[in-house]
């Protein structure tokens, strides 16, 4: 495994876990609708945990999709056309750079990104609509699935830098990684929701978390000197 991939995975499942506060806004009514339509009584928690891991394994499913389509044109184009390498190698790194700065909470550009995916949403969010109330695992399924092409500044731009790794499956995985840094958050309750929150709150943490970004986009830029160390 190469050093940026070895790099990648984590970063993707630090930016979802950092960034999933921005997640329960966009997702969390939704995750708490599943609950409340389920009727209380036995085996409400195994049907509750059944329902909002398969929303969620929906959206995520879409996430590594989504990068998984973007990646595969992106690939091919690299490969016919070697000048664009550096070209989508810069704009991996400028993406890794916008991210760093939206996690430290020094400048949310990224949320300009979200105007890209809104003509997409507007013509599948019908649909999420056809699957409530949520009765049924399929359903929370296919409502995840479609959720995950919500607009998210956060979610565009790590799909953005993951559908330009180096491989259709690495995009894919890498937009799992995030995925799965966004399930705590999701998932979570009592005291595991309130560290969550905590572990998110923390300033220095996000700054700290910002600036890592910040420099792996640097050092994936093409720039020689980056280049020959």
């Amino acid at each position: 495994m190469s050093p940026e991939l070895f790099l990648s995975y984590p970063s993707a499942f630090l930016i979802g876990l950092l960034g999933s506060a921005h997640c329960l806004g966009m997702c969390g009514g939704i995750s708490a609708s599943l609950s409340m339509a389920l009727p209380v009584g036995p085996g409400f928690r195994g049907r509750q945990t059944l329902m909002l891991l398969a929303f969620n394994g929906g959206r995520i499913a879409s996430y590594a999709l989504i990068a998984a389509l973007i990646a595969l044109v992106s690939t091919s184009a690299a490969e016919h056309w070697s000048q664009l390498a550096p070209l989508l190698r810069t704009l991996a790194g400028v993406l890794l750079i916008l991210m760093g700065l939206s996690m430290g909470q020094w400048w949310q550009g990224i949320r300009y990104i979200e105007r890209v995916g809104a003509p997409v949403w507007k013509g599948l969010s019908p649909l999420t609509r056809s699957l409530l109330p949520v009765h049924q695992a399929r359903q929370a399924l296919a409502l995840g699935a479609l959720w995950g092409w919500l607009p998210c500044g956060l979610i565009y731009s790590t799909l953005g830098w993951a559908a330009l790794q180096p491989s259709v499956g690495s995009a894919a995985l890498t937009m799992v990684f995030f995925g799965l840094g966004t399930l705590p958050s999701m998932l979570a309750t009592g005291y595991a929701a309130g560290w969550i929150k905590e572990l998110q709150g923390r300033t220095g943490l996000r700054q700290a978390a910002g600036v890592f970004l910040v420099v792996f986009g640097l050092w994936t830029l093409p720039i020689p000197w980056f280049a020959g160390h």
